[in-house]
């Protein structure tokens, strides 16, 4: 048992992601997350954060043209398995029995985002922990066009590598001695990545007024 936990810790941390499985599990990772259910845990964001920063300061020994182009190609695959799911499990999906790996609100919280922003969604939702997931996977369920949602994978891959990979990356370059405050940066971005998921969560209690809460008010 707790040998499965020190695996699990190392599949949730970057830091031990980078540097104890490379550029390969990199892939590995960012591939499961965008594209399996059960991968809505993982470190996204920061990961290709610390991944840019990383190859910036020398620790991955991978160039940056390498590292963004397998990254999008990995965000890329995911996508596609998580649409082909989707597809092939159809509303059997809604109702699949819980698990500590899955949980049937994620997917309703992507059906959420997905009605709200339509394919944009399979975009915006590359930036927002779980909806990264489950978006495409919820994209399979309603069989949205494979030719709209290869639009849509490509360009959100892209915008959700380069974005925060070359952040990572430029930060790197300017002050090599950021990768001696690893934990505070850590921190921070966990904490960036949780207020849209903390805001979403106050919203559907009901401690953040929208329309619909108005509504029902009323």
């Amino acid at each position: 048992m707790e040998s499965f936990w020190e695996h699990l810790h190392t599949l949730t941390d970057a830091n031990s992601i980078i540097s104890t499985g490379g550029f390969y599990l990199l892939l590995i990772v960012v591939y499961a997350e965008t594209g399996l259910f059960f991968g809505f845990f993982l470190p996204g964001d920061y990961l290709l954060f610390m991944a840019g920063l990383f190859c910036a300061t020398g620790i991955l020994d991978v160039s940056i043209y390498l590292l963004l182009g397998g990254l999008m190609i990995a965000g890329i695959l995911g996508n596609y398995t998580g649409y082909w799911f989707g597809y092939r499990t159809g509303p059997l999906l809604f109702n699949r029995n819980e698990s500590i790996f899955f949980k049937k609100r994620y997917v309703v919280m992507a059906e959420a985002f997905y009605e709200k922003y339509g394919g944009m969604a399979l975009v915006l939702g590359r930036f927002f922990p779980i909806i990264r997931t489950f978006a495409p996977i919820f994209a399979g369920v309603v069989k949205v066009d494979i030719k709209k949602f290869t639009i849509y994978n490509i360009i959100g891959s892209v915008a959700w590598v380069c974005t925060l990979t070359l952040i990572g990356f430029f930060l790197g370059l300017k002050y090599p001695g950021i990768k001696d405050y690893l934990q505070y940066i850590i921190v921070g971005l966990i904490v960036i990545t949780a207020i849209p998921l903390v805001v979403a969560f106050a919203r559907r209690k009901g401690f953040i007024d929208t329309e619909e809460n108005k509504t029902n008010k009323a």
